[in-house]
Order: structure tokens, then sequence, then C-alpha cells
């Protein structure tokens, strides 16, 4: 009797592991299919990473390099305001960060050389009329035999070196930034007038009342901010993705995920000796007020994403 218990109960246990058992071959099939299934999703994953402009034909690669650099001002959109004569500083009209006009007195300097200087121009504009006139006289009279060569001659060379000296004057004047015909109707100035060259934004400030300013040295810098530039930093592996004219997509540190557009404009012939680097200038094509030199800039080629 317990024998014929005890082979029912294996029965019953054999037909419970055929019913939710799977055979070898059943267990292949299906890790066959898994992998095939892996495999489509991975090759749809790497179509999607590869996008392609239905208008430009442009592929944009995934995993492009991108490029550090930070935001300059070109050199013809920035100024070293100095002077062609030093003096003590009497007056400023500037401090950093203020905006100033082309043209605009930012600074004032006291020098006697300068109200000497003035001087010798007016003094020879004067002379130099006189002794004109005196040359016309003596040509005439010369023509009618009515005063001798040596005379005539004689007050050309006065002509002529007054002339010289009231041209050199002037130039010195205009080289300071200071019209010699206002000079003749305004008179002497007491200070001489430091002008701003560019418009723009005042930096480096070098300046304090009562300091004095040798010649040629810098009193501070102005940059025009309208028309940046970013500076990229490129390894040779990568140079030959850029062209100039080739439009390129760049972020700022501090502005969030805003994207900003530029257009490479030059490409530097010489590569850097310690980090075989090339810089590579781009335009931004659309200047933002936060924008300042230095900023730090992280780009790449545009339709890459970033």
């Amino acid at each position: 009797m317990k024998r014929h218990h005890l082979i029912i109960i294996l029965a019953l246990a054999l037909t419970a592991c055929g019913s939710k058992g799977e055979s070898p071959a059943e267990s292949g099939d299906a890790t066959q299919q898994e992998m095939k299934n892996d495999s489509l999703s991975g090759s749809q994953e790497a179509a999607d990473s590869t996008a392609i402009d239905g208008v430009t034909s442009a592929t944009n690669v995934a995993n492009s390099p991108t490029f550090n650099g930070q935001i300059i001002i070109s050199p013809d959109q920035q100024a070293t305001v100095s002077s062609t004569m030093g003096g003590r500083i009497h007056s400023l009209n500037i401090m950093p960060g203020k905006a100033v006009a082309r043209g605009q007195v930012i600074a004032t300097l006291d020098n006697p050389d300068f109200i000497e200087l003035q001087q010798e121009y007016l003094d020879a504009s004067a002379q130099l009329e006189y002794l004109e006139k005196e040359y016309h006289r003596q040509t005439t009279l010369g023509s009618q035999e009515a005063a001798s060569q040596k005379r005539v001659q004689q007050s050309k060379a006065d002509y002529l070196s007054m002339k010289s000296k009231a041209e050199a004057a002037s130039a010195r004047l205009k080289a300071l930034g200071v019209s010699p015909q206002t000079l003749k109707t305004a008179g002497i100035m007491a200070y001489l007038p430091v002008k701003a060259p560019i418009s723009g934004y005042v930096t480096n400030m070098n300046a304090n009342l009562g300091k004095y300013i040798e010649t040629g040295t810098a009193v501070c810098d102005i940059i025009n901010k309208h028309a940046p530039l970013i500076q990229l930093t490129v390894y040779e592996k990568d140079i030959h993705l850029m062209r100039a004219g080739g439009a390129i997509d760049f972020r700022i540190n501090g502005m969030g995920k805003a994207t900003f557009s530029a257009t490479i404009v030059s490409i530097d012939q010489s590569v850097d000796k310690e980090d075989y680097s090339i810089k590579v200038y781009a335009k931004v094509n659309a200047a933002n007020a936060e924008f300042r030199p230095g900023m730090y800039v992280r780009a790449k080629i545009k339709n890459s994403g970033l």
C-alpha cells in the first residue's frame, strides 16, 4: 500500500515539472531572440544619434569635439589712452566701466610746456601774417627795380622760416588733440585735454588726481563691446573641422543654457609650441550686453549640439 502511494506521488511531481519547465532547445531560442532584440535596439539608438538636416544635408554627429575658449575684443575695437605730452592730472571724468564717446574729454593735464607751445604757435602765426605781406611787397618792388634782389631774398627767407615754425607748432598741437584754429579764436588753454579715441567702456584705469603721467604712459583702456570675437583653442587633430565662414554654436559660463552663434573669420597659421594648439577666431553674430572680454566659452560646430 505504501509503495502504491509513493508511485502516485512521483507521477504527480513529474507531471508538474513537465508543465512548468522548458526544454534546452526552447531556452536557447529565447536567448537568441533576446540578443536579436538588443541588436535592433542598439541600431535604432545609433540611427537616432546621427540626425540629418533635410535642408542642408548636414550631419549631426554624436560626440563631436567641444572647443574651449574666451571672449575677446578685436584689436581695432580697443584703444589705450595716452598723451604725447606728460603732465600732472588736473581732472578726471571717467570711472572703470563707464561708457564714453569718441572725442570726449576724459582727463586734463597740467603742464607749463603746453602753455608755451600754444604761445609759440600764436606768435608764429602772427609773425607769419606780417612776413607774408612783407615778402609779397618786396617781390612787387623788386619786379619794378625799386628794391634790391638781396632784400627780396631776405624777405622770402624770413617768411619761409616763420612758416615752418608755425606749421611745426600746429602739427604738435594736432598731435595733442588741440585744434590750432580753435586756439586762435578761444585763446590759450590752461590745461591739456586728453580725449577718448573711440567710443566704448573704460577699463584698466591707471590714473588718479595729482598723479604725474609720463609721455606715452597709459591713462586707461577703452573697449567697444558691440563687435566681440571668441578665441577658441583647437588641437591639430581637429583643425580640419575649421574653415573660414564656418558656423559654430557656443555657450557662456554663468549664462545658463543660452546658446549663441558665431562665424569663423580667421585661423592662426602658427602652432603653440607648448600644447600644440591653434587659435581660431570667430565673430559673434549677435552681441549680448552681458558679454565681457575674458568670459569662458564652450563651443561646437553648428548643428552638432552642445
